[in-house]
């Protein structure tokens, strides 16, 4: 999915930022917390030319980086689709959207130039560090 990169890349260069909150208030889409039910992590949501991706107040601040991510990803790639819950069931998904949207979060979120010759941890050692889920990190194009 190089394409996705390519837009991930084109967002970053562009607004010159890699942080989902700041880039979802740069593209004027609404981020709001909710205390959700424990399985749904967010959903974002298209109505009438506004945008909103909704996170659950419970999670963890780094839990809600990575989901505020996968979300602006839905808006950018799939931006009049409302989606359904990001589930942590969501991280295994092989739907064509979940899986683009995974992917848009873990190239935001996952700088290229962590793999370096001096770089010792591992890319689950990096991912962690970046608040990215296992489960998705082999989404990563290098």
């Amino acid at each position: 999915m190089s394409w996705v990169k390519e837009v991930v890349k084109n967002i970053v260069a562009r607004y010159n930022t890699s942080d989902p909150f700041e880039l979802a208030s740069l593209k004027k889409i609404e981020v709001v917390e909710l205390n959700l039910h424990d399985e749904i992590k967010g959903f974002y949501k298209y109505d009438k030319r506004n945008r909103f991706i909704v996170l659950n107040s419970n999670l963890e601040s780094f839990h809600q980086k990575f989901v505020c991510a996968h979300e602006l990803g839905h808006a950018e790639l799939h931006s009049r689709l409302n989606t359904p819950f990001l589930r942590a069931s969501t991280l295994y998904s092989s739907s064509r959207v979940e899986v683009e949207a995974n992917t848009f979060a873990v190239e935001l979120l996952i700088p290229d130039n962590i793999i370096t010759k001096d770089y010792q941890s591992t890319i689950f050692e990096a991912a962690a560090e970046y608040g990215v889920p296992r489960e998705v990190v082999h989404l990563k194009n290098f």
